[in-house]
């Protein structure tokens, strides 16, 4: 399998985790439903929806999407993120502001985030690397797993049973362990994802937030079944989802590694 080169704009190290993230699953076992039998009910019908039977558990992922982040207002924007949950990300992207292109990356490795973007590859818009943004970053890595479903076969993730529709997987990143609540609908598709986020949404200082990515329309990419129409933010199933919401996309295509 040939290796996927890295996007621009990525200083030398996102392009090592790149890399790193996007390396080809050694001796990948293949999916046998039986494998979901121990899983609580909801989180065993989203894994029987989400893998084919005999699918390689490849436990990696290269994503490209298009879609709109709010930047102040909404602005359009196209990504690619190389995904190893548990691991890592890079998420690299170009949004608009008016015609003017702002590039960039938001990076999580070895415990350690970072973003960086840049107007016209010259004029800083938004930088830093500090442990506000490593944990936040995290948070954000834990709730992704839901996008290389192999992940929830992991033995390191420990699940906790709600009720029928909803199942709670606890992801070990870094030195934290973040709960992700699951829901999901009786055909096994996955309609929602939230966590208990590190953040600073409203300017209120760095604290934990209730953090949501909505899912709709699937499609299905080397025998994973994976939402491919999401919408994330901050506050979900409250009064401020609204005013929370920061990214809306599609995933286009998805290459499991």
């Amino acid at each position: 399998m040939t290796v996927i080169v890295s996007p621009p704009h990525l200083s030398a190290q996102a392009r090592r985790d790149w890399d790193t993230l996007q390396a080809v699953t050694a001796g990948a076992p293949r999916f046998d439903p039986e494998q979901a039998d121990p899983l609580p009910d909801a989180a065993r019908r989203w894994v029987l929806h989400a893998i084919a039977p005999g699918t390689p558990l490849l436990r990696s992922v290269v994503l490209r999407s298009r879609g709109e982040i709010k930047l102040g207002t909404w602005r359009r924007f196209h990504a690619t993120q190389a995904l190893e949950p548990m691991e890592g990300f890079v998420w690299a992207a170009t949004a608009w502001v008016g015609l003017l292109p702002v590039h960039g990356f938001d990076r999580y490795h070895g415990g350690v985030g970072e973003m960086r973007w840049r107007m016209l590859d010259a004029l800083p818009v938004m930088s830093g690397s500090d442990h506000d943004i490593s944990r936040s970053a995290a948070g954000r890595l834990a709730s992704e797993f839901v996008l290389v479903p192999a992940a929830a076969l992991d033995p390191r993730v420990r699940w906790k049973h709600v009720d029928r529709y909803e199942a709670v997987a606890s992801m070990p990143v870094g030195d934290e362990d973040f709960d992700v609540r699951l829901a999901v609908d009786d055909d096994g598709r996955l309609a929602g994802v939230t966590v208990s986020r590190w953040g600073d949404p409203d300017g209120g200082g760095y604290r934990r937030h209730p953090f949501g990515v909505e899912c709709g329309r699937e499609a299905t990419f080397d025998g994973f079944t994976i939402p491919v129409w999401l919408r994330g933010g901050w506050w979900p199933g409250t009064e401020r989802r609204a005013e929370g919401e920061f990214i809306r996309f599609t995933v286009e295509d998805a290459v499991y590694r």
